[in-house]
């Protein structure tokens, strides 16, 4: 038993853990996921690549069934799943995904619309003409080669590549703690950008994209954003914007269509196409009959046919915007380099390609030396012979055997072994006197080679020379067209609502509890002037007839506004109840919402007014509430503590302004005396309060009005004041008085309108009887009256609440009250 505990190690989970995911992770960023720097190749890529060349499945060979290359991959190089090696496979296959293909396929090998390949048994691949340069003379002990898992065979660590394979096709994996997306480039580009680099070692950036001038995708497209194409290229982290390649186009009756022949790198067709028909299907986007996709053998081809008058450059923005035909793809040049994961510029990219060339040729060159001077040894010892025949043919006569000839020849001649060994091996027919000139010819040809050979070794310029000649030849012989075009500015996308949003006119209501809907016309006229549905304690605040393509501000009693689209209203019968705002744009739950103010235009002449229960006004552009995210409620006023949003107006900035406190002062001035302030600010002091005294009202009219001041106490009084008996001051005084002050129950304002014709006020006591009063027949009184009584309010209780009458007039003329009122001025 102590001898089976012995083979146990005790030790703690986490250093076990942290152990084998370390180990994992090195795997899989080193020998998975990410690509190399040198070749550009993941290791089941390369493995793929170098055993179709091992087996001679090249591009001037006969087509092979797949499962021929998978088996070969698994069963010598890649221990893992058929699928893995498969799907590597057929990606490497992919004109859609690949900028030179590494691999050609015949048969299914999927599609852009996301369809699955044939299984492997069925489709057949070799390698395609440019695969042959990334291998091209890994005979020649160019790179290192290593043990495959069983050590029973040897593979490369990298391939020779002779193009910057990482650069021109890209490539994309996630390992553990890294990512890498690198976009494929223009191979003619590239190779520029490389001479160049060799050239001009210290170029900067700007230099290299004077030849590249951005990636070039397999799908072509349209790249917008230079700033992000340098930071990218600079730091390897970037971003730009990748579009389709569209086109309107006009049809017979006037009618126009949208033409997509270019979609964006890595985006599925069928998917983009059904998002588009469910955008039409949902009625997001107005004015789309049909989305069709016309792809065929010739290209692709989505085409998008539109109704008579739509607005086409409007809804192929809102496309743009909405729908994967727009995209922002992010740069992040993470590989291999130097057995580490790196992220690299454009320059670290060149640089890492340049250097692996350097080492590539190099050991080629050496590899040739060594084979040219050994050559020579030889051909120099065949002409010695020659010169020497027939004593040679004496001495090989004389011998017992092979190995007794060739110690005889070494002996007698000075012969080196592998020259006795190519004289002993040599057959009759080449000791003619025509043989004896090539072999002179070799010779001198041979010297020549190796004199090549040893100035590319012996010089940096001259290596770098070789380097450069193969590059061009590359590129004359496989340089493509550039696919994609790039843009130097991100457009900003500007969708007009009209595009988006049916334009209709419908009746919005908004209830005092916070219930809001959009009914059609023909609904409303079908009430015959019926007020909307509602709960039994509910009333009106608001009814405006709008447009879907108008927005509605809500305000709330704690400063917030909510930002509603009326496209985005519940549409409701109008004798149905409508739906709570809550349900719509989040907001507080313990708030509750005093005012609705319809907006056709947020005009930069017109200002938003709020003034608060403890006597603050402030007043910000209307343009500052135009929102655009609006899930939630947003700031309208910044309030102190224990301070309440009472009273909010849209004014032109010459209104006149009135303020009616609960101890009954009164204050007149100009809109002008309050200052414009920014959306998140607490406004200037409006009023100057006494201690216990709070704000009832704030009223906004225009400059020209003279309106009716309509008083309600809390004792059931109420009474109309002119205007004309107050004087106009400045802000934040304290105002003048509107009540005569009695020592005992003395009147309290509780309800304060400025109205302008006939309006009819509604009374609510305290046990919820209400009470009507026509303005228009209240005697105007002076400011030291208390007016008269319309409740006993020993019976009722005291006045808890009034509000006027909503209007159909007009929207602008319409407001609410402090405690969610409409007011008509």
């Amino acid at each position: 038993m102590e001898q089976e505990k012995d083979r146990y190690l005790d030790l703690p989970l986490e250093d076990v853990i942290g152990d084998r995911f370390g180990r994992y992770s090195k795997y899989i960023i080193q020998d998975r996921a990410l690509p190399d720097a040198r070749d550009g190749l993941k290791p089941v890529q390369r493995r793929i690549l170098y055993a179709m060349h091992h087996d001679r499945n090249t591009w001037d060979k006969p087509f092979r069934k797949s499962a021929k290359t998978v088996g070969n991959v698994i069963g010598n190089y890649h221990p893992h799943g058929d699928t893995s090696v498969y799907d590597a496979m057929i990606r490497l296959s992919q004109d859609w995904k690949m900028r030179h293909l590494l691999v050609e396929m015949h048969g299914n090998n999927g599609s852009i619309d996301g369809d699955p390949p044939a299984a492997m048994r069925y489709t057949e691949a070799r390698l395609s003409k440019i695969s042959s340069e990334m291998l091209k003379d890994i005979e020649k002990d160019t790179v290192e080669f290593m043990p495959n898992f069983d050590d029973s065979d040897s593979e490369p660590v990298v391939l020779p590549s002779r193009f910057p394979n990482l650069l021109v096709n890209g490539s994309t994996g996630i390992s553990s703690g890294y990512a890498t997306d690198l976009p494929p480039h223009n191979l003619g580009e590239v190779i520029d950008a490389a001479i160049m680099q060799m050239e001009k070692p210290d170029c900067m950036i700007d230099d290299l994209m004077e030849h590249i001038k951005g990636p070039d995708f397999p799908t072509g497209g349209i790249i917008q954003g230079v700033e992000g194409l340098k930071k990218a290229y600079e730091t390897g982290k970037g971003k730009i914007v990748l579009r389709g390649k569209t086109e309107i186009e006009t049809m017979r009756g006037g009618r126009e269509q949208i033409t997509i022949h270019e979609i964006p790198y890595e985006i599925n067709k069928a998917n983009l196409v059904k998002k588009m028909d469910e955008l039409r299907l949902d009625k997001k986007v107005d004015g789309i009959a049909e989305v069709r996709d016309d792809t065929d053998r010739t290209g692709l081809r989505i085409v998008i046919e539109l109704r008579k008058d739509a607005d086409a450059q409007g809804i192929l923005n809102f496309l743009f915007k909405n729908t994967d035909l727009q995209i922002s793809y992010n740069f992040n040049m993470v590989a291999i380099y130097k057995k580490t994961p790196q992220q690299l510029g454009l320059k670290k990219l060149l640089d890492a390609y340049i250097q692996h060339q350097k080492e590539v040729v190099t050991r080629r060159t050496e590899f040739d030396l060594k084979k040219a001077r050994d050559r020579q040894h030889i051909v120099e010892g065949l002409i010695k012979a020659v010169s020497i025949l027939d004593e040679v043919i004496a001495t090989i006569r004389a011998s017992k055997d092979k190995a007794d000839a060739k110690r005889a020849l070494q002996d007698a001649y000075g012969f080196t072994e592998p020259q006795a060994e190519a004289i002993v091996t040599l057959q009759l027919y080449r000791l003619t006197n025509t043989d004896i000139t090539t072999l002179q010819n070799e010779f001198d040809e041979l010297r020549k080679q190796i004199e090549k050979l040893s100035e590319i070794l012996g010089s940096e310029k001259k290596l770098i020379g070789e380097i450069k000649r193969e590059l061009r030849a590359i590129r004359k012989e496989y340089a493509e067209d550039r696919r994609s075009m790039v843009e130097e500015k991100i457009e900003d996308l500007k969708i007009n609502l009209e595009v988006v949003v049916p334009s209709e006119d419908v009746i919005v209501a908004v209830t005092k509890e916070g219930y809001v809907k959009r009914s059609s016309l023909r609904s409303h006229a079908s009430s015959k002037g019926e007020p909307p549905g509602m709960k039994e304690n509910d009333r009106l605040i608001g009814e405006f007839e709008m447009n879907t393509t108008e927005t509605l501000l809500l305000f709330t009693k704690k400063g917030s506004y909510l930002f509603l689209p009326v496209h985005q209203l519940p549409d409701i019968r109008w004798k149905d109840n409508g739906q709570h705002v809550a349900n719509i744009v989040q907001m507080a739950s313990d708030d509750v919402v005093l005012k609705a103010i319809p907006i056709s235009e947020f005009n930069e002449a017109e200002y938003l007014l709020f003034v608060t229960r403890n006597g603050m006004v402030k007043r910000t552009p209307l343009a500052d509430y135009k929102a655009q995210r609006y899930s939630r409620a947003l700031m309208a006023v910044k309030l102190k503590k224990d301070d309440d949003l009472i009273d909010v107006h849209v004014t032109d900035g010459n209104a006149q302004l009135f303020f009616a406190t609960r101890l009954g002062f009164g204050l007149w001035y100009d809109e002008e005396e309050v200052s414009v302030t920014g959306q998140r600010t607490a406004g200037v002091k409006a009023i100057n309060l006494k201690d216990d005294d709070v704000v009832v009202s704030g009223q906004a009219f225009s400059k020209d009005a003279s309106p009716s001041l309509f008083l309600i106490t809390q004792r059931g009084a109420y009474k109309r004041m002119s205007l004309s008996v107050f004087e106009k001051t400045s802000r934040a005084k304290r105002g003048v008085v509107m009540l005569k002050e009695l020592k005992r129950q003395p009147h309290r304002v509780t309800k304060f309108f400025a109205t302008e014709g006939a309006v009819t006020v509604h009374i609510q006591a305290a046990d919820g009887s209400v009470e009507t009063v026509d303005t228009k027949k209240v005697r105007a009184s002076d400011r030291y009256t208390n007016g008269s009584f319309i409740f006993d309010v020993t019976q009722t209780g005291e006045v808890k609440d009034a509000w006027l009458l909503p209007s159909n007039t007009t929207p602008e003329k319409v407001t609410v009250n402090p405690d969610n009122d409409p007011t008509l001025f």
